[in-house]
C-alpha cells in the first residue's frame, strides 16, 4: 500500500498542469483502491463552496460547474467536522443532497476525508461504490494518508500560481495573491523585471587545470575587475543611502581580500582546480555554513558570499548581462535579491523588491529600508518567471504580492501608497522632538546592529547607541579565530562612530547552529546546545582574547558595554565575571605604561532563557543591567522553532503567556533596581512597544526603521491609559485577541497609521 501511495503522489506531482494532476489523481486512485468513483472538491473561501474539481465515475461536465456550500450536503459536512465520513448508503443519510448535474443516483457506499494544511480545509476527496457497504480500516487510512500528502501538493500549486483560479469563479479579471515574509515597508507598484545573471556558480561543472599561474592570474584579474566594479557601484548608491548602510559594500570589499576567500581559492587552484571550480567550492563552504545558522541576520551573509562569488565568475568568464530596456515603474525580482543587484539599477525607476529568498535581515531588506523601497522575501516556490513582465503590487506590511491586478484592486493600492507617503513626510518632523511619553516620561530608543561596518545609526540624531551589537561575523569569515589586533580594529571603529553613546556588545554566540568552520560542532538539537556563553566559558582563552580586544578598543571612551549571551545560571555569571575582571586589569596595565586610561565597562546578560527569569535577584548582584531577547525567550516559552514552517504559526511574542513573563521581568528588575531593555523584534513593533510600555520598559533596542515609528507611538502614549488596555490583553486567550485590543487602541489614539505599519 505504502508503495501505491508514493507511486500515485510522484505522478501527480510530475505532473505540471494542476488540473491535470488532479484529474490524474482520480483515476489512480479509482484503479488502485477498486472503487467505481474518485471525486476531488476544492475548496474556495470567497464563494464559501467546494467545487468539483475532478472526478473519475461522475458526470465529467459537472467539472467546474458543481459548487456544494460550506454547509450543504456530506461534502460540506466533511469539512465542517474535519475528519473522514464512511457511510454504508450515502443517499439514506440526513445530509446527503442530490445534485442531478453529477449523476450519482447508482452510488450508494461512500468515503470522504478532508485535505487539510495546517489547519485549513482545502478541498476533500471522496470514494463511492455502487454496492451497499462501509469501507474497511485500510481503505480508510490509505485515503487519509493520501489527503495528508495531496494537500501539499495543492499548496505549493497555489504558490507557483499553476491553479487555475480564475476557473473556479466567473471574475473580470484573473490576479493572482502570493504571500511572501514582509521585508521591507511600503507599497509597490510596476512591472516586475528579473535580475537572475547569465552565469552562477551553483550552475557552474567543476573543471580540472594543469595551469596553475595561468589560473591563479585569471582569479586575481577577476577580483581586481571586481573590486572596481563593487567600487563603482558604491559611488552611484553613495547619494541613495544613509552612510551607515552603504556601509554595506564595505563587506563586499572585505570579501574580495586576500585574507578572506583568495587564500582559500588559490589553495584549490594548486590542487589542480581551475579557478571558478576553486572559487565555487571555497563559496558555496562558507554560503552553507552561513545557511545552517539558526539566527536569521547570519543566514542571510550567504547571499552577500554568493553575490560576490559570482560576480567575480562573470568576471573570470567575461560574461556581462546584456542590455535590456527596462520600464518606467521596476519592480525587481530574483531568486535572492543582493545589494549589488538592486545597485545595478536606476534609483528613480525602482519602486520595490521581491526576492524568491531572504529575510528582513538580507542586505537587501536593509537597503531597501534605508532606500524607502518596499520588499517581500521569501516567497516557497515561485518562479521567478511568473513574476517577470507582470504587472505587480507589492505589500511590504502584510508581504502579499498580487499579479495583474484589476482596476479597483490598483487603485485601492495607489490610495494606500499616498497614505504611506503622507506618514512618511510626518514621521520626519519628529526627528528633533524628545522621545517621551504624554505625561513626560522618557523613553530611550536604541539600534541593533550587526556587522561592525554596518552602524546602522545616524538615523537623525534619534537613536541613543547601540542595544545589541553582534560580534559574530569576524569569527565566521575566516579560516582560523580572529586575532587580538583585527578585533581591536573592528571594535574600536563600532566604539569611536558615537563615542558619546552607549555601545553593548554581546560576546561572542556562537556554536550549535552556528558552527566556526575550524570548530565543528554536531548536535540533535543545537537551540539546545552548546552555544553561547556555554561555549565560550568552555574555551576561556577565545572569550579572553575577545573581551582584551573589547577593552583595548575601548581605550580613552567609556561608552562599552558588554553584554552575556544564552546565561543560564548564576555559575555562568560569576565565571564570566571573573575572566573579564581578570582581563580589565592585565589591559588597564599594559595601557598605563603608555598613558591611556580604561574605564571598566558595565556587565549585562541576556534574559532569553525561562530558568533565570526566577533568578533575576541573584543576577543583579553580580551584573550592571539586563537585556531581554524576546525572540529567543518567545520561543523557548511556547517550545516553538520559528524557523520551522510546520510549527512557525505557533510563535507568538504576543502569546498571553509570553507577555505575562516580560511585565514579570520589568517588575523583578526594577524591584532590584536595574536598568532593562528589550533587544528583541517586539521593541520595533507598535503594538509590542505599546505594551512594553504600559509594563514599564523604558529602553526599547530595534532595527534602525522602526525608530521614527516608535517615537511616534511614545511621544503618543498616556501610560495610565496603556495599563489600563495591558491588564485586559493579559486576560485574554491568545495572541489574535491580544493584537485586536491593541490596534484598536492604536487607531482610538489616533496612531491609525502604525496599524498598518505593524503588520
Amino acid at each position: 500500500m505504502l508503495g501505491t501511495l508514493k507511486r500515485i503522489v510522484q505522478e501527480v506531482n510530475q505532473t505540471l498542469v494542476f488540473n491535470d494532476a488532479l484529474t490524474l489523481l482520480a483515476t489512480r486512485v479509482k484503479q488502485s483502491m477498486g472503487v467505481d468513483c474518485c471525486s476531488i472538491y476544492l475548496a474556495d473561501y470567497e464563494q464559501q463552496a467546494f467545487l468539483l474539481k475532478a472526478t473519475e465515475g461522475l458526470e465529467k461536465s459537472a467539472v467546474g460547474n458543481v459548487a456544494i456550500g460550506f454547509s450543504e450536503g456530506l461534502i460540506g459536512l466533511i469539512g465542517q467536522r474535519e475528519e473522514p465520513i464512511n457511510i454504508e448508503d450515502a443517499q439514506s443519510h440526513p445530509r446527503f443532497k442530490h445534485y442531478p448535474e453529477v449523476k450519482e443516483e447508482t452510488y450508494h457506499a461512500f468515503l470522504g476525508t478532508p485535505i487539510i494544511h495546517q489547519r485549513k480545509v482545502l478541498g476533500v476527496i471522496t470514494l463511492q461504490q455502487q454496492a451497499r457497504r462501509l469501507f474497511n480500516e485500510d481503505e480508510e487510512a490509505f485515503l487519509v494518508t493520501l489527503a495528508a500528502q495531496i494537500a501539499l501538493v495543492i499548496v505549493h500549486s497555489e504558490a507557483r500560481g499553476a491553479l487555475d483560479t480564475h476557473a473556479l469563479l466567473p471574475r473580470a479579471t484573473f490576479q493572482t495573491h502570493l504571500r511572501g515574509v514582509p521585508g521591507a515597508e511600503g507599497i509597490g507598484i510596476g512591472i516586475g523585471v528579473s535580475a537572475n545573471r547569465q552565469a552562477t556558480l551553483a550552475n557552474y561543472t567543476l573543471t580540472r587545470s594543469d595551469d596553475i599561474e595561468g589560473q591563479r592570474k585569471l582569479y586575481r584579474d577577476a577580483v581586481k575587475q571586481t573590486r572596481i566594479q563593487v567600487r563603482e557601484m558604491a559611488e552611484r548608491m553613495r547619494e541613495s543611502l544613509p552612510q551607515d548602510v552603504h556601509a554595506i559594500f564595505d563587506l563586499y570589499h572585505h570579501l574580495l581580500d586576500a585574507s578572506s576567500l583568495g587564500y582559500e581559492v588559490e589553495a584549490h587552484i594548486e590542487m589542480g582546480w581551475n579557478a571558478a571550480s576553486g572559487l565555487k567550492m571555497v563559496v558555496e563552504q562558507y554560503a552553507k555554513q552561513f545557511q545552517s545558522m539558526e539566527d536569521t541576520y547570519m543566514r542571510e551573509r550567504a547571499v552577500d558570499v554568493v553575490d560576490v562569488g559570482d560576480k567575480i565568475l562573470v568576471n573570470m568568464l567575461n560574461m556581462q548581462d546584456a542590455d535590456v530596456c527596462l520600464p518606467e515603474r521596476i519592480i525587481l525580482v530574483a531568486e535572492e535579491v543582493s545589494a549589488s543587484m538592486l545597485a545595478e539599477y536606476p534609483r528613480q525607476k525602482l519602486c520595490g523588491i521581491v526576492s524568491m529568498r531572504g529575510s528582513q535581515n538580507s542586505h537587501a531588506a536593509i537597503m531597501a529600508r534605508a532606500m524607502g523601497l518596499p520588499a517581500v522575501m521569501g516567497l516557497t516556490d515561485v518562479p521567478v518567471s511568473m513574476l517577470a513582465g507582470k504587472s505587480l503590487v507589492i505589500d511590504g506590511y502584510s508581504g502579499e504580492i498580487i499579479v495583474a491586478p484589476s482596476e479597483a484592486i490598483l487603485s485601492e493600492y495607489q490610495a494606500l501608497a499616498r497614505e504611506e507617503s503622507e506618514l512618511t513626510e510626518h514621521l520626519k518632523t519628529l526627528s528633533d522632538l524628545p522621545c517621551q511619553t504624554r505625561c513626560g516620561q522618557k523613553v530611550s530608543l536604541l539600534i541593533n546592529a550587526g556587522l561592525a561596518v554596518e552602524f546602522e545609526q545616524q538615523q537623525s540624531g534619534v537613536d541613543e547607541g547601540v542595544g545589541l551589537y553582534r560580534t559574530e561575523v569576524p569569527f565566521m569569515m575566516g579560516e582560523r579565530f580572529p586575532s587580538e589586533n583585527e578585533q581591536v580594529e573592528l571594535y574600536r571603529a563600532m566604539l569611536s562612530v558615537q563615542p558619546d553613546k552607549a555601545i553593548t556588545m554581546r560576546t561572542l554566540d556562537v556554536g550549535g547552529d552556528k558552527p566556526l568552520p575550524y570548530l565543528p560542532i554536531h548536535e540533535e538539537n543545537p537551540f539546545l546546545g552548546w552555544r553561547g556563553i556555554r561555549l565560550t566559558l568552555d574555551h576561556p582563552e577565545i572569550f579572553l582574547v575577545q573581551v582584551r580586544a573589547m577593552l583595548k578598543a575601548s581605550a580613552g571612551l567609556q561608552n562599552l558595554r558588554i553584554m552575556l549571551p544564552m546565561i543560564t545560571s548564576v555559575g555562568e555569571v560569576d565565571e564570566s565575571v571573573r575572566l573579564i575582571r581578570q582581563a580589565y586589569f592585565e589591559v588597564a596595565d599594559e595601557l598605563n605604561k603608555i598613558g591611556q586610561t580604561l574605564y571598566m565597562p558595565q556587565i549585562g546578560v541576556m534574559l532569553e532563557v525561562p530558568a533565570v527569569l526566577y533568578q533575576i535577584p541573584q543576577l543583579a548582584q553580580r551584573v550592571d543591567f539586563f537585556s531581554v531577547g524576546s525572540n529567543d525567550l518567545t520561543q523557548y516559552l511556547l517550545a516553538v522553532d520559528r524557523n520551522n514552517p510546520r510549527v512557525s504559526a505557533l510563535y507568538d511574542a504576543y502569546h498571553p503567556a509570553v507577555l505575562q513573563a516580560m511585565k514579570f521581568i520589568v517588575e523583578q528588575s526594577h524591584a532590584v533596581h536595574k536598568p532593562v531593555t528589550v533587544c528583541g523584534e517586539l521593541a520595533g513593533e507598535p503594538c509590542g512597544a505599546l505594551l512594553l510600555l504600559a509594563m514599564g520598559y523604558r529602553h526599547l533596542s530595534m532595527n534602525s526603521h522602526s525608530l521614527l515609528k516608535i517615537k511616534w507611538l511614545a511621544r503618543s502614549t498616556d501610560i495610565v491609559r496603556a495599563r489600563e488596555l495591558l491588564e485586559l490583553v493579559l486576560a485574554m486567550p491568545d495572541g489574535v485577541h491580544v493584537r485586536d485590543a491593541v490596534n484598536m487602541e492604536l487607531e482610538l489614539m489616533g496612531l491609525g497609521g502604525l496599524v498598518r505599519a505593524g503588520k
